[in-house]
């Protein structure tokens, strides 16, 4: 994980955010997981997950902070202080859209939800996959339907 710290405010959303940083991760030969922005007190935190065949070590985590710092500083979609850092998904990766449901489907995945589902907020099992807009899951040897639009949070379980 690479870290540095630049000068909090979005002024462009997280989808924004991927459109602007996509390209320049993806040109470096790295595949763009996701991003997270996260507001805290005194400043913020963008972290990018990056990753390739075989993984990631400190070096390309190094090299794909380098390029997006400099796109950030002249694109400036975000000010204020904030803390950039770029970041192997690890073993319990962040799903962040329906094409990581499907590519780790077969694994144990956690979500947490924004509103609950049938009185629960947060669901353990088997993933499954996706039917439509829907993530299946099988939770407690029952198969759960939960709509992408409820899901906030999405991380596979590592195995012990």
């Amino acid at each position: 994980m690479v870290a540095l710290n630049v000068g909090v405010q979005v002024i462009q959303g997280p989808l924004k955010l991927q459109q602007l940083l996509e390209p320049v991760v993806t040109g470096l030969g790295y595949e763009f997981v996701g991003i997270e922005y996260q507001v805290h007190s005194q400043n913020a935190l963008l972290r990018l997950y990056i990753d390739k065949e075989g993984g990631v070590n400190v070096d390309d985590c190094a090299q794909v902070s380098w390029q997006v710092s400099a796109l950030l500083d002249v694109e400036e979609p975000v000010q204020g202080n904030y803390t950039l850092e770029v970041s192997s998904p690890g073993l319990d990766r962040l799903l962040f859209n329906a094409e990581h449901f499907e590519r780790f489907a077969g694994q144990q995945v956690k979500l947490q939800l924004e509103s609950p589902l049938d009185g629960r907020r947060r669901l353990r099992g088997k993933l499954l996959g996706m039917s439509g807009s829907n993530v299946m899951i099988e939770d407690e040897s029952q198969q759960v339907e939960v709509p992408m639009e409820l899901i906030k949070k999405a991380r596979l379980v590592a195995a012990v």
